[in-house]
């Protein structure tokens, strides 16, 4: 077995011991809706279970959504069918060369981390497009999210990651002031390509 098929195989195990309902859509996402376009193309990358996709759709945009899970990708789409929603899902093993240049208003991005996609994602937004990127860090409180450094982002690395984009709002809080409160353990990123 290749290195895709165990990574495939083990979101498939992790998926069939979920509850059947949508993900919630990344927070970056839900907060800050209101920078959506009316209408368009959008991306939701390693999508899981759907929440950025679903949520997309519910605004009106033509989804697509990718996931190296066949059984998250099955799920995405039998919910999809059920509510009427314009997502195109499918399995997939997401490398720099599958993301098409210049084809969407919206990629959105949660809970996934591969910086040797950077330039892709960048490049395959359209002039006036936004990136949506919400994912762990190294600074968190506990054990929540992975704990493999590959998976998380040092502080302020997502600006250097998407330093082409034009930052239209980022937010990590780190390990700073009351632990109690505020957004801990993910970074919240939206950059747009101004090109």
């Amino acid at each position: 077995m290749n290195e895709e098929d165990l990574l495939g195989s083990k979101w498939n195990y992790i998926y069939s011991q979920t509850k059947t309902e949508p993900a919630q859509a990344a927070d970056v996402l839900i907060e800050n809706a209101h920078l959506l376009p009316e209408t368009g193309t959008a991306l939701d990358l390693a999508c899981g279970l759907g929440g950025n996709a679903i949520f997309l759709a519910q605004q009106g945009l033509a989804v697509t959504a990718w996931d190296i899970s066949s059984i998250a990708i099955e799920w995405v789409l039998a919910y999809a069918k059920r509510e009427g929603l314009n997502i195109n899902a499918c399995q997939h093993n997401i490398t720099r060369l599958s993301l098409p240049k210049c084809s969407y208003n919206i990629i959105a991005v949660s809970r996934f981390l591969d910086r040797t996609l950077s330039d892709a994602i960048i490049d395959a937004l359209k002039p006036g497009g936004l990136l949506f990127y919400q994912t762990f860090t190294v600074e968190k409180i506990g054990r929540v999210g992975p704990t493999n450094p590959a998976f998380l982002l040092e502080r302020n690395e997502i600006l250097r990651l998407f330093s082409p984009l034009a930052v239209i709002f980022y937010r990590e809080n780190s390990l700073c002031g009351n632990l109690q409160k505020g957004i801990r353990n993910e970074m919240q990123f939206i950059g747009q390509n101004i090109d």
